[in-house]
């Protein structure tokens, strides 16, 4: 067999391969994929928008990552019942919370100091089959072999995982999607209270990894508290220096 010939059989091997994953991924529900809100960002998904089933990680340090994580945890649960955060440090700050539409009392709230206990806590929850969505935050990275756990779990229990990591992950993972939040400058950082909330918060995201397409998208984002969406602004429109943060944590 020429090289021409192995490079077309491999080409259609992976190709069907790509297929199985994306088949394996949805569902013929109607609800196993939910839109988040900016037709820009949905229409380069695979799915037009974000699966149920299965991992979604945000990687950042700033208070824009924790932001993007709630966002997308409302989205997920835009009432459909309770989900789960499982923290590392501050209580996530109720007011913060309404904002984003989400409902304290249908939150549960978890602290788990190490990565391998908040990941513990995120495999129980997914196979429980009682959620809407759960949230984990983790300072390092994780590897192929805890992803998949967390992948399996997320299928059995048919419910959506967010990984929030504080540190870049370059390991190979089965996340279905992987995505990088930025504040939009540097007004913003990672302290706690003493800014008031105004206005809408926004942050650089960017698409880094994602199963049946490219990555490499870049958006500016904000969150339209009425709509409970994402909105993409373009960088002329972008004069918001909200931190994240300030909404979600409680003050100490």
């Amino acid at each position: 067999m020429s090289e021409n010939a192995k490079k077309g059989v491999l080409d259609a091997l992976r190709a069907q391969i790509q297929a199985l994953e994306l088949d394996s991924t949805t569902n013929s529900s109607p609800h196993a994929v939910v839109s988040l809100g900016a037709t820009e960002i949905d229409s380069v998904l695979p799915w037009a928008g974000l699966p149920r089933t299965g991992v979604h990680e945000i990687e950042g340090r700033h208070g824009a990552a924790l932001g993007f994580a709630v966002a997308l945890l409302a989205r997920f649960v835009a009432d459909r019942g309770q989900a789960l955060w499982c923290f590392r440090q501050a209580d996530p700050y109720g007011p913060g919370l309404h904002f984003f539409g989400l409902d304290p009392n249908f939150l549960i709230a978890v602290r788990a100091h190490r990565p391998h206990h908040v990941l513990w806590v995120l495999e129980e929850a997914l196979r429980a089959r009682c959620l809407s969505a759960v949230l984990g935050e983790i300072a390092t990275t994780i590897g192929l072999t805890a992803s998949k756990r967390l992948q399996l779990a997320a299928r059995t229990g048919n419910t959506p995982c967010l990984l929030l990591c504080h540190s870049a992950n370059t390991n190979s993972t089965t996340a279905i999607t992987r995505w990088r939040a930025l504040p939009t400058n540097t007004n913003e950082n990672d302290g706690i209270g003493g800014a008031n909330f105004l206005g809408e918060p926004r942050w650089r995201i960017e698409l880094v990894r994602c199963r049946g397409t490219p990555g490499g998208h870049h958006w500016i984002v904000k969150w339209c508290h009425e709509t409970h969406c994402l909105r993409v602004v373009t960088p002329l429109a972008d004069r918001s220096g909200t931190s994240s943060i300030t909404v979600l944590r409680n003050a100490v």
